[in-house]
């Protein structure tokens, strides 16, 4: 008797997936935290610069905070782009994460207080501090926005009403663009109004991709389809959140750095340094974003022709974007925790 065919390959463990995707996560988190511990020593060296006190331990809290913002904007920004495609029978949203990033956030923001309430200086007990003088500083008042504003996201989180989830996001964020230009500074309004648009489409282009993905993962056996069509809804909002965050990132940076000095202040200090890397992580970014477009327009053609298609052809780059985005959060917290450079002068305009 002939025997019969031997299966080609062992059936995958349930436990398989699973575990792959959680020791992703965990790498991923790893080096989202390693960048703002080893970044300083890197970025500092041979500069001559002096670093400010606890320059790890700052970048490493606003990493957490603008991650925390960008969850909470981005799963309100989704949730609304997921009501222009028609819910599946039996696929519903995600988990929210909402109140885990707020509480997050609460924590990164008391922490960063704490740094102001001892006077831009690393606290070593609590007796360092001055609670009571944050409200008598501008930037103690702001720090104290910023915890209030996590607080009562946190509280808000569950609210039906768009207005009054992003209402406490909205705080969180125009109290960071202040922060980042003193009265000091010159012309510190335009500054402020740059951040205000770098940070608010930073935080919808991260975190509306990571519900999409999110999203699509949940429904990718049930409704593959109006996965995609969330994907395709996202990356056309996506666009024009790229475009915002190139425009004012390319304004404020020539405003720290003259275009004559330019090529000089990226390799001769740490400013510079941080934001090539940033630079070479967006480059990537924006290949992955434009595979995952490319792919949506496909599958797009292939079902306008009857054609069967892969739906979840996208989801691979996008997955792939959001890990390289955690990068480029962690980055960006980088970048505010490192000195401006003053050697060519702060701002020329």
């Amino acid at each position: 008797m002939a025997a019969g065919p031997e299966p080609l390959a062992a059936a995958r463990p349930p436990w398989r997936g699973p575990l792959v995707r959680t020791a992703a996560v965990l790498v991923l988190l790893l080096l989202a935290a390693l960048i703002p511990l080893l970044g300083p020593d890197w970025a500092l060296e041979g500069t001559g610069e002096d670093p400010a006190p606890g320059t790890a331990g700052i970048g490493l809290l606003r990493t957490v905070l603008f991650a925390a913002l960008a969850v909470q904007f981005g799963e309100v920004f989704g949730e609304v782009l997921a009501r222009r495609v028609p819910a599946p029978a039996g696929a519903g949203p995600p988990r929210p994460w909402s109140g885990y990033a707020a509480l997050a956030g609460t924590v990164a923001a008391l922490g960063l207080a704490s740094v102001v309430a001892t006077g831009n200086l690393v606290p070593t007990s609590p007796a360092d501090m001055n609670i009571g003088g944050l409200y008598q500083t501008r930037d103690g008042a702001l720090a104290l926005v910023e915890v209030n504003a996590f607080i009562a996201a946190g509280l808000l989180h569950r609210s039906r009403r768009v207005v009054v989830r992003v209402l406490p996001l909205t705080a969180v964020v125009v109290a960071e663009a202040l922060r980042a230009h003193p009265v000091t500074e010159q012309q510190p309004l335009v500054g402020t109004g740059l951040t205000l648009v770098h940070l608010t489409c930073a935080s919808l282009w991260v975190g509306g991709l990571v519900y999409a993905v999110r999203v699509g993962w949940q429904w990718r056996a049930t409704a593959p389809a109006a996965g995609a069509a969330l994907l395709a809804e996202y990356a056309r909002v996506a666009a024009g959140c790229l475009v915002g965050v190139t425009a004012t990132g390319l304004v404020s940076t020539l405003r720290r750095m003259p275009p004559d000095t330019l090529l000089d202040q990226l390799r001769t200090t740490a400013y510079g340094r941080v934001l090539f890397a940033k630079v070479l992580l967006m480059v990537v970014v924006a290949v992955l974003a434009l595979v995952a477009r490319q792919r949506l327009r496909r599958v797009a053609r292939r079902r306008r022709r009857a054609r069967p298609g892969d739906p979840l052809a996208a989801f691979a780059p996008a997955r792939a974007e959001v890990a390289v985005l955690g990068l480029v959060v962690a980055v960006s917290a980088l970048l505010t925790a490192v000195p401006v450079p003053i050697r060519w002068g702060s701002l020329w305009w």
